[in-house]
């Protein structure tokens, strides 16, 4: 469990699925552009805060994915940092919240992750089209 002060995201749609999710305790009670997503909550890298964001889930064996895409945005979504600097984590997905351990991959292992996320979610190949930034892929396991 990541305890300390709550600090809500300063975007709007974040704060409402993050508030929706607790709300009823399930992360099915949300979508992004209809696809199930988890919650990640971690800690803020320079204020220490409790950060939470929904993201698309993608799962395999016990392991999920997360890429930073930011809809293709030229820079990264904050929470990246947050990930590189704080890698433990909780993810909710469904009423389960699981402790888990977040790990940034490269390579071949990226290339995988990678595909199994578009297979999920096509608009990230869409959004990489958008800039010439290589988004960040998450391996989150167990921890």
């Amino acid at each position: 469990m990541i305890d300390g002060e709550y600090a809500p995201s300063p975007t709007q749609w974040v704060r409402d699925q993050v508030a929706q999710i607790e709300a009823s305790g399930d992360t099915a009670s949300v979508s992004i552009h209809g696809k199930f997503v988890v919650l990640l909550t971690m800690r803020g890298r320079s204020t220490g805060l409790v950060r939470k964001v929904p993201l698309i889930r993608v799962e395999e064996g016990g392991q999920y994915a997360v890429i930073g895409s930011r809809g293709g945005a030229p820079d990264d979504p904050k929470w990246v940092a947050n990930l590189r600097a704080n890698p433990d984590i909780t993810v909710q997905d469904g009423t389960a919240v699981l402790p888990m351990r977040a790990r940034e991959v490269h390579g071949a292992e990226r290339d995988e992750w990678w595909d199994r996320c578009v297979a999920m979610f096509s608009d990230f190949a869409e959004y990489a089209t958008k800039t010439t930034r290589v988004f960040p892929v998450f391996v989150l396991e167990p921890r």
